[in-house]
């Protein structure tokens, strides 16, 4: 079994949190190495890139929302500078988004959730179902009124993960298109990562990003195993004319929460399910028909475009619906996982927090890295059993 040179950090995971993590670790002078044996195909594959803290801000989730708050107003510089180190384009956007509601009971639960929002000093604006209409033609005739969150914003994830492959080699980063089968420990400590194809990987540090996957690694302590479980998101994308839709749209149909993502080349995203089913990351014709009937009652001309893709992820879910980012009770172990729904919106977050910590200049941080420390810490779970899902194979929407 041969062993690969010593690095500084080794990332395990190549989605958009273990890549923005490599990206910011590198540029900070780290040795730095992504193991993964597809990167960018994932859960980040599949996403949305919806940057929508405040539209979908929820009432029992209101660290989530400030965490969301804090990586939203991270982004624009975060685009920018990813933009120009790669030369690629992310379709970073930032038009808002548009809340709808089509009968009197909607209405009433739009008008408690924008109570909710001014509570929490959150900006959003009350509209007409005939302003919704002129900021959104494109919006069926019954829609009586909505809420515009006007900084919310969104990315391409694919976009994003192909640019920070691009710039990884500029900042001296390396990729080892190998699958992870467990970590390499020593005396206790994390110092490395055993490859499927037999070698080590050895390294000072291991970062484990895996999103759904990060806690079925072997070499973990019971007690240092993330507490993640995959929940399954389907996903359609059609094609029209760019300009089709302006922002983001949502609404609630049928009882569940729906949304439409435009692209700025024409494509629509439409999403997405939530489902408990494990590992299942088949594309079903029941799931993909929910997404197509709701779109459809949000905005009518959906029905015309193409349909130019399907895809399902698996979200790494916690039980508290919180990321868990920063050092583990295991020597030489930092986790970037856990992060749900958020995973594109908390990337330049997770990376500023991961590359503080391993810089060791987290502690006692006041800015949000330090705030998102305290609320993330891995060790909040030290002592709680692994939580798997229900299974019950129910399907409901949300990003």
């Amino acid at each position: 079994m041969g062993v690969i040179d010593l690095t500084d950090v080794v990332v395990v995971g190549g989605g958009i949190a273990g890549l923005s993590v490599a990206w910011r670790a590198a540029a900070a002078g780290h040795r730095v190495v992504v193991a993964d044996p597809s990167p960018g195909s994932g859960a980040t594959h599949a996403a949305a890139g919806m940057l929508a803290p405040v539209s979908e801000v929820t009432y029992t989730e209101e660290p989530l929302l400030r965490l969301g708050l804090a990586s939203l107003e991270l982004w624009p510089s975060f685009a920018a500078e990813l933009s120009e180190e790669s030369g690629l384009d992310v379709d970073h956007r930032a038009d808002g988004t548009l809340d709808v509601a089509f009968g009197a009971d909607d209405l009433a639960a739009l008008d408690e959730l924008a109570d909710f929002m001014r509570k929490l000093s959150l900006p959003v604006e009350r509209l007409t179902g005939r302003e919704c209409r002129r900021a959104e033609p494109m919006l069926a005739p019954s829609v009586r009124g909505g809420l515009l969150a006007a900084g919310d914003a969104w990315v391409d994830p694919r976009r994003v993960t192909a640019a920070l492959l691009a710039a990884l080699p500029r900042r001296g980063a390396a990729v080892v298109r190998e699958r992870v089968t467990g970590l390499s420990v020593e005396r206790g400590a994390a110092r490395g990562v055993r490859l499927a194809d037999g070698r080590v990987l050895a390294a000072e540090r291991v970062v484990l990003a895996a999103g759904a996957w990060s806690g079925s690694l072997e070499g973990f302590p019971p007690e240092v195993a993330p507490p993640v479980r995959p929940v399954k998101g389907q996903i359609m994308r059609l094609r029209g004319a760019p300009g089709f839709l302006g922002r983001c749209v949502r609404g609630v149909v049928h009882g569940s929460s729906a949304y439409l993502v435009p692209r700025g080349d024409g494509e629509i995203v439409l999403g997405a399910t939530q489902e408990e089913m494990g590992f299942d990351t088949r594309v079903t014709a029941g799931g993909l028909w929910e997404l197509l009937r709701d779109a459809r009652e949000l905005v009518p001309g959906v029905t015309e475009l193409e349909v130019s893709g399907l895809s399902a992820g698996l979200r790494p879910g916690t039980p508290d619906n919180l990321p868990v980012l920063g050092a583990t009770a295991m020597e030489g172990l930092l986790l970037a996982s856990g992060h749900h729904r958020g995973g594109v919106l908390l990337a330049p977050l997770t990376a500023g927090l991961l590359a503080a910590e391993l810089d060791g200049t987290l502690a006692g941080d006041p800015s949000a890295y330090g705030r998102a420390a305290a609320v993330c810490s891995p060790l909040r779970f030290h002592q709680a059993p692994a939580a798997h899902g229900s299974g019950n194979g129910t399907t409901a929407h949300h990003r």
